[in-house]
C-alpha cells in the first residue's frame, strides 16, 4: 500500500484515483554501477512562471536505483496570493485557505528529496521553482542533480509525436487520470520513467544528469494581481485577449548559439510545449524577451519541440538563419538572461 499524506482531504473531488500501471519489468541484469542510487519523482503546480510565482501543490514519488516504487507524498501549498490559473490546475483560493505554507512543508520535503536524484518533465522549471520557494523560506534543497524526461526521452530516441507528458505516457501505455494534478502528473512520469531508465540502462547509455546549483542570494519582486471580483486567475482577466505588452527594451541584434539571450530579443513559439504556452510567453515576457508572434529577420531564436515540422515559421527560421532551440533548452536560456545593454524605455 502506498502511504500518502494528501493535504487536500478537505476537497475529495481534486484528488485522483491513484493506480499502479503499467506492472514491473525485469531489470537488466548488469545495470550501471555510474547510475544514481535513487530517484524523487517530483511535480510542482504553480501560480504562473514568473520570478515572483508560487509553488501551490507538490508531489514526489520516491524511486529505488532501478526505477522500482518505493513511496509517494502531496501537498497542497497556501501561496498567499492568487493561485493562479485555475482553470488548469483547479486549485481555488478556498481549497489553499487552510494548506500549509511552504516553509513549513520544507522538513517533509527535504526529506524526501535528500540523496536522490530530482526527475521532472522539463525539469529546469520543477527544480527553479524549488529553488527560489526554498530560497524564500532561508532553506537550501537537497538536492545535487536533476534529470529531465524529455532530454532522456531524446536520448534514448523515442517515437514520440512531441515532448508532451501525455505523449511520453501514451507510449509505455501509461493511462493519465487528472492532468495538471501533482500527485497524478507524478505517478505517471514514474511510471513512465522506470521502462526508460531500464532501456538506458540495457544499453549502458549516458543519463542526462545536469547539476543543481541552490540558490545562495534572493530578492523577489512580487507582482500582486488583484480582481474586483475576488475570483481566481480567469482568462479575461488573466491575459485579456492574450494582448502582450511591449517590450521596454531595443533588439540587442541576433542571438549567437552557444551564448546567452540579451533583453529585447525577439523569441517566436511553434508548436505544442510542455509548459502552457500561455504561461511560458508570460515567463518569457518576466525575463525581458520580446514575444513574437511570427519570425521575421529580426527574430533571434524560435522555440519549437518539433524543429522538422514544416510550418511557416520553421521555414522562416532556416530562410533568415534563425537559431532554433527546443523547449527545454529554452528553459535553461532563460535562467541567465543577460540584462539590456541601456535602461528600458518607459512608454
Amino acid at each position: 500500500m502506498t502511504m500518502l499524506e494528501d493535504r487536500s482531504a478537505a476537497a475529495p473531488s481534486i484528488a485522483p484515483k491513484i493506480g499502479r500501471q503499467p506492472g514491473p519489468q525485469t531489470p537488466p541484469a548488469d545495470w550501471p554501477t555510474g547510475y544514481p542510487q535513487g530517484y524523487a519523482v517530483v511535480d510542482v503546480e504553480t501560480t504562473g512562471l514568473a520570478r515572483d510565482d508560487r509553488i501551490i501543490s507538490a508531489a514526489v514519488y520516491q524511486l529505488d536505483a532501478q526505477g522500482e516504487f518505493q513511496d509517494s507524498w502531496y501537498t497542497l501549498v497556501n501561496p498567499q496570493r492568487d493561485p493562479g490559473p485555475v482553470w488548469i490546475h483547479g486549485l481555488t483560493s478556498e481549497v489553499l485557505a487552510d494548506a500549509p505554507l511552504f516553509p513549513e512543508i520544507v522538513p517533509e520535503l527535504s526529506a524526501r528529496l535528500a540523496d536522490r536524484v530530482l526527475v521532472a518533465h522539463n525539469a529546469m522549471f520543477d527544480w527553479s521553482m524549488l529553488a527560489r520557494e526554498y530560497a524564500r523560506a532561508a532553506a537550501v534543497a537537497p538536492v545535487r542533480q536533476r534529470l529531465c524526461t524529455i532530454a532522456l526521452s531524446k536520448e534514448l530516441g523515442l517515437p514520440l509525436p512531441n515532448h508532451k507528458l501525455e505523449s511520453l505516457a501514451a507510449h509505455f501505455g501509461v493511462i493519465q487520470e487528472r492532468a495538471h494534478h501533482a500527485l497524478d502528473d507524478a505517478r505517471v512520469l514514474s511510471e513512465a520513467f522506470r521502462p526508460s531508465l531500464r532501456r538506458a540502462a540495457q544499453t549502458n547509455a549516458r543519463l542526462p544528469l545536469l547539476t543543481c546549483q541552490p540558490l545562495t542570494e534572493w530578492s523577489d519582486a512580487p507582482a500582486p494581481r488583484s480582481h474586483p471580483t475576488g475570483s481566481s486567475y480567469r482568462p479575461s482577466t488573466w491575459r485579456p485577449a492574450r494582448k502582450r505588452p511591449a517590450c521596454p527594451y531595443p533588439n540587442p541584434g541576433r542571438y549567437e548559439p552557444g551564448g546567452r539571450l540579451v533583453q529585447g530579443m525577439r523569441v517566436a513559439f511553434s508548436g505544442d510545449t510542455s509548459v502552457d504556452r500561455e504561461l511560458l510567453e508570460d515567463r518569457a515576457i518576466e525575463a525581458g524577451l520580446h514575444v513574437a508572434t511570427s519570425v521575421s529577420r529580426l527574430t533571434s531564436l524560435l522555440v519549437t519541440n518539433d524543429p522538422e515540422a514544416r510550418t511557416s515559421k520553421t521555414i522562416k527560421a532556416t530562410t533568415f538563419g534563425t537559431a532554433v532551440v527546443d523547449e527545454a533548452a529554452f528553459m535553461q536560456l532563460l535562467q541567465d538572461v543577460r540584462p539590456a545593454a541601456s535602461a528600458p524605455s518607459s512608454g
